[in-house]
């Protein structure tokens, strides 16, 4: 019997992660820049003057190319979370995976805003939430 309540569990966080990512991608085809789609994903949360706060970190802070807005919407879902202190295994294992967590970098084989760039911006949108979602998991 414990078995199948962990893997209830474990199939409800799964479904839960799998949602939240979905959500995001879905957030992030509707007009949300990378990091408010993250944001809003991970916390629910739609407030305008949080979505006003996370739409400046779109592009990399200020469309500077640095710091994925995605990664950044994520830390900030984690600091909204109360477990701040999560933020850094979001950025090592992001960054484990795509070996940057700059948007430069990340984007340098596309043309900006072209559909092949949003399409690599929607797959680390959706990672990203789904790796901060995990997290908050544990």
């Amino acid at each position: 019997m414990i078995g199948v309540l962990r893997r209830g569990r474990a199939q409800q966080a799964a479904t839960g992660l799998e949602d939240c990512a979905e959500r995001a991608g879905v957030l992030y085809d509707g007009g949300y820049n990378c990091a408010q789609a993250v944001l809003q994903a991970v916390t629910g949360r739609s407030d305008p003057e949080l979505l006003a706060m996370a739409k400046a970190f779109g592009g990399g802070i200020g469309k500077s190319g640095c710091l994925c807005g995605a990664v950044t919407g994520g830390v900030m879902a984690l600091g909204l979370s109360g477990r701040p202190e999560l933020g850094g295994r979001l950025v090592e294992g992001f960054r484990g995976e795509f070996r940057s967590t700059c948007c430069r970098a990340l984007s340098k084989d596309y043309r900006w805003l072209s559909r092949e760039h949003k399409a690599n911006c929607r797959k680390l949108t959706v990672a990203a939430a789904a790796m901060a979602a995990a997290l908050l998991k544990e």
